[in-house]
């Protein structure tokens, strides 16, 4: 029967071994750890515990006694093998050489958190950055691997969405994420991110960071991504003190307006990175109507002046939306977003530039003419 044969085999082996690593050549070898991996291999679902720990004992023997380039075969097969003897593995695990280490520190379920942390605990930045990419990492593997490992570890860790992180694991890689873009971008998009961790991000990321997180996100995420920048854009107009200035902006916008470069995607990136000086000053350029008469606008529960605005400016639709996403208010409903939509695309061109420029807003959108016909209802002019 197969398990009477496998015994035999294995005494076989046993015997054999001696001989081959005190008087054999490195030939032979190579040869005996090629034969025991193939049995190995084609036997191991039949194997029992006791067989399979004397397949282990042969290949650790064997490991001390062969070189890295025939260890690195050893270590890609032993590490999709998920009955694969324990201490082979380890060390191969512990191989200086990451050629022979990768394999298993990657993809070896023989390893287990246990061991890991242990041979992170000592090992160099190699080991630590392959046991980085592992499907599924612990918390304590997580921790060690933090504190030993670099900044390519972190950017690892940020990225693998099996890492689990303890709360001091978080705070330090948020800390680490600080100075560097990239962590900090990939730490967003984990859904698994506290919330108050989150904020901390957000309102230390620049404008451009924001909107490239934004288009990255999918979509429950995204949201709550714009959740968190509507409260910090409420928390810091709270705050503000000191009057907008708009020099600046102005003579910026009114170059790119001069050149034909104040453009719908223009104008939708300043709204995407929540740039409210620009955005009002791109409207009151395109529309000809004040920025007294602009700014108001982002600060109204209603967004229907800024429909007006918008309209009056020559912007297409998503850009508008863009606009009323950006402001410091709740976001609209699906059921708000359709009507909005409806008495954008409704209003008059020539009705919404002479109601923004003589201050006659909300008459536009809301109000019928002397037949009784609501004026936004007409068509729009292109």
């Amino acid at each position: 029967m197969v398990p009477a044969m496998t015994n035999t085999t294995c005494a076989e082996l046993v015997s054999d071994l001696e001989a081959t690593v005190s008087s054999g050549s490195p030939e032979r070898r190579v040869l005996m750890l090629q034969r025991v991996l193939h049995l190995f291999l084609s036997s191991a679902a039949r194997l029992n515990e006791t067989q399979i720990g004397v397949f282990d004992d042969v290949m650790v023997r064997l490991i001390e006694h062969v070189e890295a380039p025939a260890l690195v075969h050893l270590s890609a097969a032993l590490a999709a093998s998920s009955s694969a003897p324990q201490q082979a593995v380890r060390r191969l695990a512990c191989h200086k050489d990451i050629a022979v280490a990768g394999p298993v520190l990657l993809r070896s379920s023989a390893l287990s958190d246990a061991a890991l942390v242990e041979i992170a605990s000592r090992l160099g930045r190699q080991h630590l950055l392959t046991i980085s990419c592992r499907r599924t990492i612990g918390e304590a593997l997580t921790d060690i691997l933090l504190k030993r490992g670099d900044l390519d570890v972190c950017r690892a860790l940020a990225k693998n969405a099996g890492a689990k992180f303890s709360e001091a694991g978080y705070a330090a890689i948020v800390a680490a994420a600080e100075p560097h873009k990239d962590i900090a971008d990939s730490l967003v998009l984990r859904p698994d991110l506290p919330a108050a961790m989150l904020r901390e991000l957000l309102s230390k990321a620049t404008d451009a960071v924001r909107l490239a997180l934004l288009k990255s996100a999918p979509p429950k995420l995204r949201q709550s991504i714009r959740e968190v920048l509507d409260d910090i854009a409420a928390h810091v107009s709270q705050k503000a003190t000191e009057p907008v200035v708009y020099s600046e902006a102005h003579a910026k916008i009114a170059a790119l307006s001069n050149s034909g470069k104040l453009t719908d995607s223009v104008i939708n990136r300043f709204a995407m990175r929540r740039e409210a000086t620009n955005v009002i000053v791109s409207l009151s350029v395109l529309s000809g109507a004040p920025i007294e008469v602009i700014a108001p606008l982002m600060e109204e529960k209603s967004c229907d002046g800024l429909i007006v605005a918008c309209r009056a400016s020559r912007l297409d639709w998503q850009t508008a939306l863009s606009i009323i996403r950006s402001r410091s208010m709740p976001q609209l409903t699906e059921q708000e977003r359709t009507i909005a939509k409806e008495k954008f695309e409704k209003l008059y061109l020539s009705t919404a530039q002479q109601t923004i420029r003589f201050g006659l807003l909300g008459s536009a959108a809301t109000k019928p003419d002397a037949t009784g016909r609501a004026v936004a209802t007409a068509g729009a002019e292109r």
